[in-house]
């Protein structure tokens, strides 16, 4: 199990990017459903907040982890298997999901309740006691979607919806890894995180040909309330349609939308790692930006010691995501977990975002059981009591880069000590020495002889002997040094050939007390 404030679901423990036309304001008035949700929503934020009901049941809300994980879902009584290539499966409530979800299905234009069945599940063991209880009004945690993925003859889950306002997707051949969330609100301020809830759910009923699945969700939050619609597209690379209509009830100081959640725990820029034979341990080892003005920027992930919140000023941004770049597993060697195998995530505004910044918070986490890495974008146009947003993006999983991204990729960041043999005890044991490879993209047809140069710059303080040097397999190394310091040095650097970048811009920002 994972968390971050709130619990959400672990599974991998426990693009064919579609057109899409932009739809006008109205965007609902086609779909009475999503319009009624919106009204609720809106008339939700018209009240003041009310927490839910606690309706579990008391012997659901006193069980632990091993009689928790003792009930399980009976795949044979999976909902649409025999009708469509869609399928679902359902959570029990109870444990860490103290709250449970209301669930509906449209079928033929008409909303029924899905109600919890103890038929449904099996419940083994310790949780064998829970059938003689009365379990009425536990409704359900979440629910999971399925599809022949990787090959027709098995139902391969691809989609998941448990926790406050967390779901997960996976393609074809991917393993859980980084979650997404409806919306972030005040992540990482001094005055405490606010995790708004699904707490409804309408799902389509998916057709016999049917190649994505539609759901609506209502959220609820003390700031705000919202509608969501999503279409969600599986595949080689899983995609998710979002359109989201909100309503702030209180003024909201800090607005994530697209949040991206993951972990780092250690990997190439770890100063310091556990006693452990695996060489990495992350879900995600970057952020990977594609700005308004055409510019990709790319920051390795790190692990800190206290939080860390940097903030990628920009308008009308074309796209982020939390990036799995590294997808070998002699660099992971851990056959259970499967990191090799963690998706990169990518969000493509499809209104634009105006003036504001992707912001990313790294958060100190001792191990990879906690998600300590967020990502998300905050607009300059700040959400007031009474004002309502609308969102409308996409958001998809890949294994390699989006494929718009043509320049040079940095492929590994390393960093130690300047000290060569015998220099221990010299005036240069103390600078920072920093190496930073690229390759692919354009680099793959530049011979070694070009005059690559390096462009480089840092926010405050200096850098010493910059250079790039052409390395074996069309890689080239941009290095450098910084002195001591007692600040911390933001750098910037790319490679140029005649005045044009041939790399993206790799920034990261150096901590001389961690």
């Amino acid at each position: 199990m994972r968390f971050n404030g709130v619990a959400k679901w672990h599974a991998g423990r426990w693009m064919v990017l579609l057109s899409c036309t932009v739809v006008s304001a109205a965007f609902a008035e086609d779909d009475k459903h999503f319009s009624t949700v919106i009204e609720r929503a809106q008339e939700l934020a018209e009240a003041p907040y009310q927490a839910p009901e606690e309706s579990l049941p008391h012997a659901l809300r006193e069980i632990n982890y091993d009689t928790y994980r003792q009930i399980r879902f009976n795949p044979e009584h999976a909902y649409w298997q025999e009708e469509s290539p869609f399928s679902l499966q359902l959570f029990h409530s109870g444990f860490i999901f103290q709250t449970p979800v209301v669930l509906h299905v449209i079928e033929n234009d008409t909303v029924n309740p899905l109600p919890y069945s103890a038929d449904d599940y099996s419940y083994d063991g310790d949780a064998q006691a829970l059938k003689e209880q009365d379990l009425t009004g536990s409704d359900h945690a979440g629910f999971r979607l399925h599809y022949p993925l990787n090959n027709n003859d098995y139902n391969d889950e691809f989609a998941v919806f448990l926790g406050a306002s967390y779901f997960r997707i996976v393609g074809r051949d991917q393993a859980y890894g980084l979650s997404t969330r409806g919306l972030a609100i005040d992540t990482g301020s001094a005055e405490g995180e606010e995790f708004p809830s699904f707490r409804e759910f309408w799902l389509y009923k998916p057709s016999s040909d049917a190649e994505q699945f539609e759901l609506l969700a209502l959220m609820d939050s003390p700031s705000l309330s919202g509608a969501y619609r999503f279409i969600i597209q599986p595949g080689e690379d899983t995609q998710v349609e979002v359109e989201a209509e909100l309503f702030a009830r209180e003024d909201v100081a800090k607005l994530g939308v697209a949040p991206l959640t993951s972990m780092f725990t250690y990997g190439d820029t770890s100063r310091e790692r556990p006693d452990d034979f695996r060489p990495q341990v992350h879900d995600s080892d970057g952020l990977l930006i594609h700005t308004g003005s055409n510019e990709w920027i790319w920051r390795p992930l790190s692990n800190p010691e206290n939080v860390h919140t940097s903030a990628f000023v920009d308008e009308s941004p074309q796209g982020f995501g939390l990036m799995q770049r590294e997808r070998d597993f002699t660099r992971y060697l851990d056959a259970e977990a499967h990191y090799h195998r963690r998706p990169s995530q990518w969000v493509v505004p499809i209104d634009e975002w105006g003036p504001g910044h992707v912001e990313l918070v790294e958060i100190p986490t001792p191990d990879e059981t906690h998600d300590n890495i967020v990502a998300y974008w905050v607009a300059d146009d700040t959400l007031n009591a009474g004002e309502s947003r609308r969102l409308h993006y996409l958001t998809h999983t890949l294994n390699g880069q989006p494929e718009a991204h043509t320049l040079g990729r940095a492929i590994r960041t390393r960093h130690g000590s300047a000290a060569g043999p015998g220099q221990t005890d010299s005036a240069v044991g103390e600078q920072r020495q920093f190496i930073v490879d690229f390759q692919g993209g354009v680099l793959e047809d530049l011979a070694a002889d070009q005059p690559v140069e390096l462009d480089i710059s840092i926010q405050d303080g200096d850098v010493l002997l910059p250079q790039v040097t052409a390395l074996p397999d069309n890689a080239w190394r941009a290095s450098f040094r910084l002195p001591p310091s007692d600040t911390p040095a933001d750098v910037s650097l790319r490679l140029t050939l005649n005045g044009e970048p041939v790399s993206e811009t790799w920034n990261y920002v150096w901590y001389p007390d961690a």
